[in-house]
């Protein structure tokens, strides 16, 4: 076969793309392709193909679609931290005349990886499924607005994850770190086929984001039961709100900025690059102009699982509500003017950076406020510490310290001796870590039961809780420490030798964080194992305000039989107090959405045009694109997308329901 013909047909695609002489990723990839076969293998021996795709990949079920997005953000949480532990090792051998393990070509592809998989394939997934989970619940809703783009969002989110991980055995990932700034991610300096896989990924995986943003604005502003006024909101709903208010306006500037840099590196324009008119500096500032917002996308909800946490284990309403909802609303507004303060060192002058590091000040006060509220709540509260109260004691003391050294770095003259070092890299990991991911695990204990009916193990919650936490001092108390010092982030091998002990007590962190990663693995085996143990028939453990703890755990497939009507804020708790019944006949049909296969179908495909323009395939991205949009329009014409839920079959679930209640009733007395 002659060259060209190949060419044509695999484009870049070579045998030497394939990584076959390095034995890191031979090793990895032999434990993956185990893992898929022995997955692949249960699932046929057990017969459940046919069970997952009627009833998960399909569904347009808001809380099934939420607990994929959380299986999909855990999955890749092991990807991701195992880059991490190779960057610890890596920095905590490498000294001297030690060259470590890694060379710079695999370490900066793993640092760059590293960042891309924990922000948007861990946290925006553990965000986007709690969201998906919990809101329609908490407003009173039978699903979101538009079933079947949830479903899709949560495809293209998958699709962009399946292609970072395509990465890491076909070809190469970037080599720039998470922003992949020009003119290092252009042509003239990644020539290779790393940034194209940064490149696509994240477009896929942008639209599933932003799509899914649009859909729960949808949802809040237009589906609210009867009587839920915007100020009787549960603080999670108005944390969800501003988070998708922020969605839909970040992310198309992330889509331009990628696009742009895409045209740079398909077409030959100019608008990064450092010749012909192009100006990296404005990839940077579009850059940070979504990358500021995306912060507060990722820390909003958390502060609203942190409410409705404080709030229930403290068995009282939350203190100041409505000062919560305006600072949520000012954070909003804000995210917005303080993108500069992540480069005061490229020279703007010292008005543009004043005016930004007043701006980056005053948002910490609506944090600050925030942080007040909740304590305030627990001040002479019934306090219960069960694991999403442990979460959320954590979280204070944790991310408070984040939040000063954030206020630290936004003094332009600090950042100045600050900015590149170590410390920016425990900053960032203090409030992340800190807040986004102890907000998750905190929401996951909390909500877990009403998901299955049955409460985590708290024994192994409690070893991983505790392992998390110090595990996170122990890694990144050392990083400020070298930061004050002076040292350079990303890098893979220093010559002086007294800083090594900072980077083993940092590595001995890191493993201490194994450990509690593997500690919530077993948790969750042993909750599974132990479910007829941990089961609750009320669907309300906790003892909960808000309307998601109304329905049985887990809500039937129309979560309440007739749509609630609220009458206070923490509606649920209204309802208990007045001891309101529930209705228990006069049941009508239920109108609700179909499965659909169109979802999987859209997203894989763009995974195969994002893969074949990767590597320069041009007849197959053709093909593909024709494929979705040929599948868009056929799919728009299938107006076959609902059914009824009969009466007769409503009244059985909540028959069962009422059996259950019934059943709980002496043991309560």
């Amino acid at each position: 076969m002659s060259d060209t013909l190949l060419k044509t047909i695999f484009g870049r695609l070579t045998l030497e793309s394939f990584p076959i002489h390095e034995p890191i990723l031979i090793a990895t990839f032999a434990m993956v392709a185990l893992g898929g076969v022995a997955l692949v293998g249960a699932l046929t021996y057990f017969k459940l193909w046919g069970w997952l795709w009627r009833d998960w990949f399909t569904s347009v079920d808001h809380k099934k679609i939420g607990i994929m997005y959380m299986v999909l953000g855990l999955v890749m949480l092991l990807r991701g931290f195992a880059d991490a532990i190779m960057m610890r090792l890596q920095q905590a051998m490498a000294f001297g005349g030690n060259e470590g393990y890694l060379n710079a070509h695999h370490y900066d592809q793993i640092f760059t990886a590293h960042g891309v998989i924990m922000i948007f394939f861990v946290a925006m997934p553990f965000v986007t499924g709690l969201m998906n989970y919990v809101v329609p619940l908490q407003i009173g809703a039978r699903d979101v607005s538009f079933p079947f783009l949830n479903n899709f969002s949560f495809w293209m989110t998958t699709a962009g994850a399946v292609i970072v991980m395509a990465s890491l055995f076909v070809g190469e990932f970037a080599r720039t770190g998470w922003l992949a700034m020009a003119p290092l991610s252009g042509l003239d300096y990644s020539p290779d086929v790393g940034v194209d896989y940064y490149i696509w990924a994240l477009q896929v995986a942008g639209v599933g984001t932003l799509l899914s943003g649009v859909n729960l604005i949808a949802t809040i502003v237009k589906m609210r039961a009867p009587g839920m006024t915007l100020m009787k909101m549960p603080i999670f709903t108005w944390s969800a709100l501003t988070t998708n208010v922020l969605i839909v306006a970040a992310f198309p500037i992330l889509t331009a900025v990628l696009a742009m840099l895409s045209l740079d590196r398909y077409v030959g324009t100019n608008f990064f690059t450092n010749t012909l008119g192009g100006n990296p500096m404005m990839y940077v500032n579009m850059i940070w102009i979504w990358g500021h917002p995306e912060v507060y996308i990722l820390i909003l909800p958390a502060f609203g699982v942190f409410s409705e946490v404080t709030s229930t284990f403290t068995g009282k309403r939350l203190f100041g509500y409505t000062s919560m909802v305006y600072a949520l609303l000012v954070i909003t507004i804000l995210a917005y003017l303080v993108w500069l303060h992540h480069f005061f060192t490229m020279g703007s002058g010292a008005s543009v950076n004043s005016f930004f590091g007043i701006t980056t000040m005053i948002i910490s006060i609506p944090t600050g406020a925030k942080i007040f509220n909740w304590l305030f709540t627990m001040y002479k509260g019934r306090i219960r510490f069960e694991l999403p109260m442990m979460w959320t004691i954590a979280f204070m003391l944790t991310f408070v310290i984040g939040g000063m050294t954030g206020v630290l770095l936004a003094v332009p003259p600090a950042d100045f001796v600050l900015h590149n070092s170590l410390f920016l890299v425990a900053h960032f990991h203090n409030v992340i870590i800190g807040g986004v991911l102890f907000g998750m695990f905190a929401g996951i204990n909390y909500w877990w039961p009403k998901a299955f009916g049955y409460t985590l193990d708290k024994r192994w919650g409690t070893i991983s809780f505790w392992c998390w936490v110090v595990g996170f001092w122990v890694a990144f108390t050392p990083l400020y420490i070298l930061g004050l010092m002076g040292v350079t982030r990303r890098l893979r091998h220093f010559e002086d030798p007294s800083l090594q002990i900072w980077f083993v007590i940092a590595g001995i962190g890191v493993a201490i964080i194994a450990m509690g990663i593997l500690a919530l693995l077993i948790q969750l085996y042993v909750s599974v194992r132990d479910r007829e143990r941990l089961r609750d028939v009320t669907g309300d453990p906790w003892g909960g305000r808000t309307l998601e703890w109304a329905t049985s755990s887990p809500p039937p497939e129309y979560n309440f039989a007739f749509t609630p009507v609220v009458h206070d804020l923490d509606a649920w708790y209204d309802m208990k107090s007045r001891e309101a019944e529930r209705p228990v006949g006069g049941f009508r049909d239920i109108h609700m959405p179909k499965n659909t296969a169109a979802g999987v179908v859209l997203a894989g495909l763009s995974a195969v045009t994002a893969l074949a323009m990767i590597w320069y395939m041009w007849w197959l991205a053709i093909l593909a694109f024709a494929g979705i949009v040929g599948f868009a329009i056929w799919h728009s014409f299938d107006y076959d997308g609902d059914y009824h839920i009969p009466a007769e079959e409503v009244a059985r679930v909540e028959d069962a329901r009422t059996h259950s209640l019934a059943s709980t009733k002496p043991a309560e007395a």
